[in-house]
């Protein structure tokens, strides 16, 4: 019954009744034990706790559907909170409370707090005592934005470390000031070396911003002279009763996000970046690959390596044993050989590049070569020789390059060992 009347006071809302507001007075306050959130004038999104496994995070959720759904965490990368706890204004702040004693800011404000309301859109936001905005959500988000949010020119969403866990993950979605909207690794620089996904709008300016409209429209828009300069997803035709969002996910694949708000209602897919599960750079880690099986995105160690932690790909691979050189080979009861894997592909960190014959003289010129620890070949880049450790490797059959890792056998038993 309370699902039903919140669906029906969404569905006839109008857009400026979902840009309407409560005001949250200072003398309000939350529990995880009472009331843990306040709720938007139509119940559509709250603000204050939520479940996060057997802990509780703060943070902005859409309250109004069957299975709420986070769309935006306060100080992501804390550990959530686990018993009795309290978000209240004190001296001007907006501060959570624990029984161990922690005390921190939700939010940082350049000014005092005099009233704070939780907006129909999905924005949190703070006023002064001159009903001056000084902080919203909006402005900070960590890997979603909502329907008439902005992501402007320097900021970036960076996805949770995977579904139900907001804490920094591996991949980030960028606004740059030069236009261009990029999909980078989180720890790389801005260089289109890294990067995995780009809007193609280089050069269009400072001004550019990435908008999702209330219909599902994901766009780069000038807000300049107010033209959009590309369309990514497209809007419905007939969007009564939905609800949209756009979320960089764990994967590194940003999707545009919609809801029928029924009481069966399911988030379900209209748009995404890219089906390549293994586009995303970083997803395996060092010194391993990727393979996509059907819809989901495998990891697997070069020959010689194995996982530094199977439960978490993106640690990378690790030789199962101590390194041997062709240095000290000679006169032990190791023998160094190549070993080969078609079809892939990686970083190109090579400290040589050879054209030679065939495949075959590329493998036996690693072999030879001390420095050589890993070598991709093709037809028409030639031979090109690495050192560990390889980075963003994709096996596919839409890569012609073959690879050679250098091993290491024992002599004694003949067979194989890491090197």
């Amino acid at each position: 019954m309370a699902f039903t009347i919140i669906f029906l006071i969404f569905l006839f809302s109008t857009i400026k009744a979902q840009q309407s507001s409560t005001s949250i007075n200072l003398s309000s306050s939350l529990t995880t034990t009472g009331t843990n959130s306040w709720l938007s004038p139509s119940g559509l999104y709250a603000f204050g706790f939520y479940r996060q496994g057997g802990r509780y995070a703060v943070g902005v959720f859409a309250a109004g559907i069957p299975e709420n759904t986070v769309v935006w965490t306060a100080n992501r990368d804390d550990l959530p909170v686990r018993g009795s706890a309290t978000l209240a204004f004190s001296a001007g702040r907006l501060v959570l409370n624990t029984t161990t004693g922690q005390n921190k800011s939700i939010a940082n404000v350049s000014d005092l707090i005099s009233a704070a309301s939780i907006l129909d859109s999905g924005n949190f936001v703070l006023y002064n005592s001159a009903r001056d905005i000084i902080w919203q959500s909006f402005d900070d988000p960590t890997d979603t934005i909502l329907p008439s949010q902005r992501l402007v020119a320097g900021k970036q969403l960076i996805s949770g470390i995977e579904e139900g866990d907001p804490s920094t993950g591996l991949f980030r979605l960028k606004m740059q000031e030069d236009g261009h909207l990029v999909s980078y690794p989180l720890q790389s620089p801005d260089t289109p070396s890294y990067a995995y996904w780009a809007s193609g709008t280089w050069g269009t300016g400072n001004n550019i911003t990435l908008n999702l409209d209330d219909n599902g429209h994901l766009y780069l828009l000038n807000e300049t002279g107010g033209n959009t300069i590309r369309n990514l997803s497209a809007a419905e035709s007939s969007n009564d009763g939905k609800i949209y969002r756009m979320t960089l996910d764990a994967d590194g694949i940003f999707r545009v996000y919609s809801l029928t708000m029924d009481p069966k209602g399911n988030w379900s897919v209209m748009w995404l970046s890219t089906t390549d599960k293994c586009g995303p750079r970083g997803l395996c880690g060092i010194n391993g690959y990727c393979v996509q099986n059907d819809n989901d995105a495998d990891c697997r160690c070069l020959p010689g390596f194995n996982f530094i932690n199977p439960e978490d790909w993106s640690l990378g691979c690790k030789r199962s044993s101590a390194a041997v050189s062709c240095n000290n080979a000679n006169g032990s009861n190791v023998e160094l050989a190549m070993t080969k894997l078609d079809n892939m592909l990686w970083d190109d960190q090579s400290y040589m590049e050879i054209k030679l014959a065939n495949k075959d003289d590329c493998e036996q010129s690693c072999l030879e070569d001390c420095h050589c620890e890993v070598a991709l070949y093709s037809d028409t880049q030639g031979c090109r020789k690495q050192k560990i450790p390889p980075r963003y490797g994709v096996r596919s059959v839409d890569y012609p390059q073959v690879a050679f890792i250098k091993i290491a056998l024992i002599k004694k038993e003949m067979r194989l060992e890491c090197w």
